[in-house]
């Protein structure tokens, strides 16, 4: 099993790493294996809702300039995901937002059925917005949410500083022994045990 741990921070090796490295490191002493991919400084495009995605056979964003799609592919290949992110004016970064949205419309297929947690590093205060608006896509797709002892949040503001966040760090640990179990016994039989679900019934309010 191999969980997919995505960094919308812009520092490389700032607080947001320092959250996602304590579940990473756990998830592994379970012998679960972590890829964490960093979102970086380059732009991600938002999405334009053109459906493109859905007419492409692979599924993939009609944009391919930027690591969205690289990710999708990666989506294939895991069983649950983490994404961590900074917290700007008690919301996401916003190219985590950006590249959420595209990647829940191109590759939901994908994203069905797998455990999913967010977790936010702020300095003070915003962090329980920012992590009801990274929820809101998993619970949308059938991903399981992944609880902790704590809404999963870490403070810190200068670069490190959330390693000296005693009962964060702990929230990210039993996040993570969470989604380990919760992935061994989804995986329990060799071949996931997922629920039938009825075909998808959209109901547009204005005709």
């Amino acid at each position: 099993m191999k969980v997919l741990l995505i960094n919308g921070s812009p520092r490389k090796a700032g607080n947001t790493f320092v959250a996602l490295s304590e579940v990473a490191k756990t998830l592994e002493t379970q012998g679960i294996e972590t890829e964490m991919v960093q979102i970086g400084v380059k732009p991600v495009r938002g999405c334009i809702a053109c459906m493109q995605c859905k007419t492409k056979q692979l599924g993939q964003c009609v944009f391919d300039d930027d690591i969205c799609n690289r990710i999708v592919e990666k989506m294939a290949t895991v069983d649950a995901l983490v994404v961590g992110t900074p917290v700007y004016y008690g919301q996401p970064n916003g190219t985590v937002l950006c590249l959420m949205q595209r990647m829940f419309y191109s590759a939901s297929d994908k994203l069905q059925n797998k455990p999913a947690a967010a977790v936010c590093i702020c300095r003070r205060g915003g962090a329980t917005a920012a992590f009801q608006t990274l929820n809101m896509p998993f619970q949308m797709t059938n991903m399981p949410l992944v609880t902790s002892q704590y809404w999963n949040i870490v403070y810190g503001r200068e670069e490190g500083q959330a390693s000296l966040d005693a009962e964060g760090l702990q929230t990210m640990r039993t996040l993570a022994n969470n989604m380990a179990w919760l992935l061994k016994k989804i995986h329990q039989n060799g071949q996931p045990d997922y629920p039938q679900r009825e075909p998808w019934q959209p109901t547009n309010f204005i005709k």
